[in-house]
């Protein structure tokens, strides 16, 4: 069975929405702003493309990144190799500049989860991500964590009311800049 990671770039008080830049969110780019480049922070990210076996999105996060990221090659040149997955009940077909088999329900991830082979890493997809949470299916959480509450903006973690989900930290960083490296398998 293969693990499911959830990756991403999160404040302390848990927002995840637009780290990078993207548009519509009124801190957008706040991985950038006012925090000190430190590569040892983006290496991390290289090394997760290493290990990792398919990538998982949500349809708005696919959205985001079939236009982008293909012209990445340098940067994501693992991600663009590797076998990518959407997870959508409306996108009518993928795109053809990036590639992805459409699932059109968790269960068609967990049978995903079944199959042999490396980790499966769901990147961005903030709602997608929730909903793995919730249904059970994620296994660990690759976190970068920033010194900074946004307040406002889509969390990471679901709000649905349900049983507690206990974590194991299994690896730990701080950087120079304030950015906290945190690895949690969930507890089964």
């Amino acid at each position: 069975m293969r693990k499911l990671i959830v990756s991403a770039f999160v404040s302390l008080d848990g927002v995840m929405e637009a780290p990078g830049g993207e548009p519509g969110y009124r801190n957008s780019g706040w991985t950038f702003t006012d925090i000190e480049v430190d590569p040892r922070v983006f290496e991390f990210k290289g090394r997760e493309q290493e290990e990792t076996g398919a990538l998982l999105l949500g349809r708005r996060s696919y959205e985001a990144f079939a236009p982008v990221w293909p012209t990445m090659t340098e940067d994501f040149a693992g991600y663009n190799a590797m076998p990518r997955y959407v997870v959508s009940t409306t996108l009518k077909e993928q795109d053809e500049r990036w590639p992805a088999t459409i699932l059109r329900s968790l269960d068609e991830v967990s049978a995903l989860k079944q199959t042999d082979g490396d980790p499966i890493q769901v990147a961005g997809s903030a709602t997608l991500g929730k909903s793995l949470a919730d249904a059970g299916l994620v296994d660990r959480y690759n976190l970068l964590v920033f010194p900074k509450l946004l307040g406002a903006g889509l969390r990471l973690f679901s709000e649905a009311d349900r049983d507690a989900t206990n974590l194991k930290l299994v690896d730990h960083e701080a950087y120079g800049n304030g950015v906290q490296r945190q690895i949690f398998d969930v507890v089964r």
